[in-house]
């Protein structure tokens, strides 16, 4: 990992960049950076686990109705012939239900990136930015997700 104050000297980034006064130190940008560099990763964070929240949900969709079909079909639960050629009735089940136990853990890492991100968010604020394309990601990935919960 880059030290902020290394990469901000490697970058060259001129003050004027930030909107910030003549005045100001290097170690004011790179904080401000360092600070929106967490609001960015934390932004990518949460749309990560809402990606795989939706794609276990899709999973739990898909394996109850193939668990319904093979009930339906009047799969045997314990047919070995049935278990090498493709999966039991027994074994389906336990693919849904490991499937099921997956979202209420993604809802809940999901609440936490999302607590996280609006604390980052608001300490970026408070700093003094108000504007800029990582506050406006985050904010509307904010907007996105809460309906969830």
């Amino acid at each position: 990992m880059v030290c902020p104050m290394v990469y901000a000297a490697q970058c060259s980034i001129r003050i004027s960049t930030f909107g910030l006064m003549a005045g100001v130190g290097l170690a004011y940008i790179c904080t401000t950076m360092a600070t929106l560099r967490n609001l960015n990763i934390k932004t990518s964070t949460c749309k990560r686990i809402a990606k795989e929240l939706h794609s276990y949900e899709k999973e739990v969709e898909k394996e109850s109705a193939k668990t319904a079909d093979m009930k339906a079909k009047g799969a045997d639960p314990y047919d070995l012939k049935q278990q090498v050629r493709r999966y039991n009735l027994k074994s389906q089940e336990n693919v849904l239900a490991e499937s099921r136990m997956m979202v209420p853990d993604c809802r809940k890492r999901l609440e936490t990136a999302l607590s996280d991100l609006k604390a980052t968010l608001v300490e970026v604020e408070s700093s003094g930015q108000k504007d800029g394309s990582e506050i406006g990601d985050a904010r509307s990935t904010i907007t996105e997700f809460e309906r969830i919960f």
